[in-house]
């Protein structure tokens, strides 16, 4: 066994209580011992991408218990692919928080962030369906204190919607979990692959139920129609950094989607064959109109962002719900782009609200640096919308490529083409306002008021330090175009593997259970 693999979920395990008991008095000890543990993440993380490389799929069995009995962690392709967009997100969010002082504006913010990390990395590692359950679990705990960091009535209210619907959605995992089990005798992911496929048709009443209940978690998680209302009201009230985190907080839901969905309910299980695809169209494409249209209609900069994930997501899916491997490859690559274009968005918004006291959408003198912060937007919101030259434009591309051939093709491209157009326009419009109509209003003594050219407002100019962020994602923006062919390559044969499912049964129960034929 490679130790290496549990790295990702022990080290920030390790990490998070040492900050939180030992250095919650000192901020500058919790940014070092923060920042190291990232930075040590992040390294990890790509060796562990190297390591999945190869097409083989890694196995880690905790308390050398194998499988199906013991707990398993999971590394192939996609896993990897996931642990290191985490990372990599985490330590331009961690930078953010640092150089804007947000990290000091409330307690334990660190020990929170190491467990959010843990949380993700757990789940996108684990291979078993009950402990992807527990680090939901963990998600929802950190994600709760990081989303009320800093206080506030208005952010306390949005946290408590946000947490009661997660724990709805727990509960509902619960009730999936339980069906799954009493029609399987199995929870292990692999084991699951192979016993569902044994399962007559017949008798798979029960399985069904347990694959539509588990759908309906994930869509949860990945803010889908009808259950994605939660999401615009969270991340436009969250603190600018954990809105930027919280990028990756839909992504495990895509992913829980994409791993059940060809690992255990694939494109070849009769029973459930084409349940998912069923629902995830109309889904998706709904996701998308209702992002188009919330950016369109946002009055506020958080608000227009979070619809802007909102629809990010409707696109992601639509990917997906093609459930092939060309599919799943541009789901992939959408998924990556969307994480860093949305992270750089929230970052931005936080640089630009902070020093115009607040983020409605109308008419104010200019800030200092404006020309630079438009300038920033401008590039983050063409990669958000989709439009050329950076990977936006080329994700979306591949998506509609990916539709090809489908019954839903001509309803997905219009979605897709539509759905940009509006969000261009919402875009556009926001941008206008806030950065070339700024404006100050002049009243005379006679009541009467005139527009002219104000003077910006007086706020303390961004360092190049907190600059770097924003301007990294975008980087990270523009290498996914310009690498986008070996990129593209790496993540084909990460969809191939997932569709192997004999591979990855063999390679986790081995001897202990029947490899399919």
């Amino acid at each position: 066994m490679n130790h290496w693999i549990i790295a990702p979920v022990v080290l920030p395990a390790l990490l998070a209580p040492i900050i939180a008991y030992v250095m919650r008095h000192d901020i500058v000890l919790a940014r070092w011992a923060s920042t190291a543990g990232t930075v040590a993440l992040a390294a990890i993380a790509l060796g562990l991408a190297v390591l999945a490389s190869d097409g083989a799929t890694h196995v880690y069995y905790l308390g050398n218990w194998t499988a199906p009995f013991g707990i398993v962690l999971v590394l192939d392709q996609l896993s990897a692919i996931m642990v290191l967009l985490t990372s990599v997100l985490a330590l331009i969010v961690l930078w953010h928080a640092m150089a804007t002082g947000w990290d000091n504006r409330g307690r334990h913010f660190h020990a929170l962030f190491q467990f959010q990390l843990m949380g993700v990395c757990g789940a996108f590692l684990t291979g078993d369906a009950f402990n992807l359950f527990v680090f939901f679990e963990v998600l929802l705990i950190a994600s709760y204190g990081l989303m009320i960091h800093g206080g506030g009535k208005v952010r306390l209210k949005a946290g408590l919607q946000y947490v009661v619907m997660n724990l709805a959605g727990s509960t509902l995992f619960l009730f999936a979990l339980g069906t799954l089990y009493a029609a399987t005798g199995t929870l292990n992911l692999a084991d699951l692959a192979e016993k569902v496929r044994l399962l007559p048709v017949e008798d798979a009443a029960l399985l069904r139920v347990a694959a539509v209940l588990l759908l309906m978690v994930f869509a949860i998680k990945a803010a889908l129609f009808p259950v994605q209302f939660w999401l615009p009201g969270t991340y436009a009230n969250a603190p600018a950094p954990v809105a930027a985190l919280f990028a990756i907080m839909t992504k495990v839901g895509a992913y829980a989607i994409i791993r059940f969905y060809t690992l255990v309910f694939g494109p070849d299980v009769v029973a459930t064959q084409g349940l998912a695809g069923s629902w995830l169209v109309p889904g998706a494409i709904i996701t998308l109109a209702v992002g188009a249209f919330g950016v369109l209609a946002a009055k506020r900069l958080m608000p227009m962002l979070s619809f802007a994930v909102v629809g990010s997501m409707g696109t992601l899916m639509l990917a997906v719900a093609a459930f092939t491997p060309e599919a799943i490859a541009t789901a992939i690559y959408y998924l990556v782009h969307s994480t860093f274009a949305a992270a750089a968005l929230f970052l931005l918004a936080d640089l630009v609200v902070s020093r115009r006291r607040d983020d409605a959408l109308h008419q104010q003198p200019p800030v200092v640096q404006n020309g630079q912060f438009a300038a920033l937007f401008f590039v983050a919101a063409i990669a958000m919308t989709g439009m050329p030259p950076l990977s936006g434009f080329l994700g979306k591309l591949l998506v509609l490529d990916a539709a090809q051939g489908m019954s839903w093709m001509t309803a997905a491209w219009s979605a897709i083409l539509i759905g940009s157009l509006i969000t261009i326009v919402g875009f556009a419009r926001g941008g206008s306002v806030l950065f070339w109509k700024a404006t100050s209003l002049v009243v005379a003594e006679d009541g009467s008021s005139d527009m002219v050219p104000p003077k910006a407002q007086e706020a303390a100019p961004a360092t190049v330090l907190q600059f770097a962020p924003v301007a990294l994602s975008l980087v990270l923006l523009g290498l996914l175009a310009a690498l986008a062919g070996p990129l593209v390559g790496y993540f084909d044969g990460a969809a191939a593997q997932l569709f192997d499912v004999e591979h990855y049964v063999s390679a986790v129960l081995g001897g202990n259970g029947e490899v399919l034929k």
